[in-house]
């Protein structure tokens, strides 16, 4: 027996689906792409916030000489925490919520691949992160082994390793499904007639981040599982009285450690590739260069790892071969820089505050670049390994460099999120406050790190006085600065203040995501578009 339905109830029923559910089984249950994206941005926020809390507390101690606030013990776990959070709880989901949001709107899709698979990977870092937080009320406290997880600390701590290693499995298979939704989203479900090589740059970073993800997560969850049956099974891969080799870990771990570098920087290339051509007013200078540099970066970060290892007694073969090859990574990363600098040349440029971010980013990552370079070189880095220089380097990469990336992406495509205009002013005061707060923070750990002063440390001489309360003071500036930009940018575009955002806000902007009216409707091209030549127009 067929059911026919008459013109008003097809419409009645189209119109259900159309209908979004409410309350708090719209977010237990989402399986809408924009509604899981929003989760993972709140989510990462939140743990940065977090993350954020624990840095605050590690400079407020590095203040001035002597022990002010905690023991070198709690300090240790302060470090590691941090790093563990801002890592696994802030960055990476951060960027896989900006993938949730924006990669079925740029390629034309209707939602992602596997949508109670993208629910189910949401909800998996929930658990991870309550055991991590909570890892500080074990017995013995946090772990102290440093984010790396270094055997043979590791195999001394207490009960709290176990939750940490369990929450790292926990996240290591969240990122694993998805990545491949985000994989097979993209290779299936673009629109008819956007091929691979008309792509958005956002979408192409993902893909290949993506697959660096699953190649590199089960070889952490190898490291980890191996100190976890150290610790408990009597086997003996790190501990050396029973044959085994610290030093063995160091290569397991770099071998994801450096691919995973990329893994938190390649996305955010992908945004400042969007955002750059829009307020230059131009198309992006090589497009099939960005590719092939991303690419080739994805490839050459397999061949790097043990840079991070050039103390731990590698023959000068070895050394020369990861000196070598890690300089040789800066070449695309250098293509990628000239490309977004001949962007804009000419360019009929406005600095509103996505461009405002982007153009922060370049300037601040190519300095954290620079100095990559030079702990690159093995005689140098031998000197400065584990220094503040190191500290100085990667915060340069990771928060001008993911962060500000992530800023300037929130602000670009906010409007088509919430549906309003944020705050202009606001945004501004937002990025000065943080770039200003940021350099002072982290830009004199270059001279504490050349003088000597090594990391991890709750202590110091006085020699390093100065510049240790000059980084603190910037650093509860850096802190406030991102409160300020959730209190008084944030909240105000989700409960709806502000001007009406237009379907496209930005005249220049390019992409299909700028084709559905703002805020994007809970389903969008639920029909594939049919695309005109450049595939960022919907015809008809």
């Amino acid at each position: 027996m067929s059911a026919v339905l008459d013109h008003h109830d097809h419409d009645h029923a189209h119109h259900d689906d159309h209908h979004a559910p409410t309350g708090w089984r719209r977010w237990v249950f989402a399986t809408n792409h924009k509604d899981i994206g929003t989760l993972y941005l709140l989510f990462s926020f939140s743990m940065l916030m977090i993350g954020g809390v624990l840095a605050l507390l590690i400079r407020a101690e590095l203040f001035q000489p002597g022990l002010q606030l905690v023991n070198p013990e709690l300090f240790n776990q302060l470090t590691t925490m941090h790093g563990l959070i801002m890592v696994f709880g802030a960055i990476m989901p951060a960027f896989v919520g900006f993938a949730n949001w924006m990669i079925p709107l740029q390629i034309g899709a209707s939602d992602m691949a596997f949508a109670r698979m993208n629910n189910f990977s949401f909800w998996l870092m929930i658990p991870a992160a309550l055991m991590i937080v909570g890892s500080f009320f074990m017995p013995g406290g946090a772990p102290a082994a440093g984010w790396t997880l270094y055997a043979p600390l590791t195999l001394q701590m207490g009960p709290s390793m176990d939750a940490g290693i369990f929450a790292l499995h926990i996240l290591g298979a969240s990122s694993i499904m998805g990545s491949i939704n985000i994989i097979v989203t993209i290779l299936n479900m673009r629109a008819p007639g956007m091929t691979l090589m008309k792509m958005p740059m956002f979408a192409w970073t993902w893909l290949i981040t993506a697959y660096l993800l699953i190649a590199v997560m089960p070889v952490l969850a190898g490291a980890i599982t191996m100190t976890l049956t150290d610790r408990h099974f009597g086997t003996s891969f790190f501990n050396p009285a029973g044959g085994g080799d610290p030093v063995m870990y160091q290569h397991i771990f770099w071998f994801f450690g450096h691919p995973e570098v990329y893994i938190m920087i390649l996305p955010a290339f992908g945004i400042i590739s969007h955002v750059v051509p829009t307020f230059a007013r131009k198309k992006l200078f090589g497009y099939a260069s960005m590719v092939y540099a991303t690419s080739s970066i994805a490839i050459l970060s397999f061949i790097v790892w043990a840079h991070h290892m050039f103390t731990s007694g590698m023959p000068v073969t070895g050394q020369l071969f990861f000196m070598y090859a890690t300089m040789l990574i800066a070449v695309p990363t250098a293509v990628k820089i000239f490309n977004w600098i001949a962007t804009m040349w000419q360019g009929s440029m406005t600095f509103e505050t996505p461009m405002l971010f982007a153009v922060g980013f370049i300037f601040v990552f190519t300095m954290g670049g620079f100095t990559g370079l030079i702990l690159a070189m093995a005689p140098i880095d031998i000197q400065i390994h584990d220094t503040y220089y190191v500290v100085a380097h990667f915060h340069y990469v990771l928060v001008a460099g993911s962060l500000y990336a992530m800023f300037a992406g929130y602000y670009y495509w906010s409007p088509k999120w919430t549906g309003v205009m944020y705050n202009e002013t606001r945004g501004k005061i937002h990025f000065w406050w943080s770039l200003i707060a940021f350099n002072v923070t982290f830009f004199p750990m270059h001279f504490l790190g050349l003088a000597g002063m090594p990391r991890r440390y709750a202590d110091y001489p006085m020699q390093f006085a100065d510049f240790n309360a000059l980084a603190t003071v910037g650093g509860f500036a850096f802190g406030f600065a991102q409160v300020y930009f959730f209190l008084f940018v944030v909240l105000p575009t989700m409960r709806g203040q502000g001007a009406k955002a237009a379907q496209s806000p930005w005249e220049s902007a390019e992409g299909l995501e700028w084709e559905v009216p703002s805020p994007a409707p809970f389903h969008t091209f639920e029909t594939p578009p049919k695309l005109d030549a450049t595939a960022t127009k919907v015809i008809g």
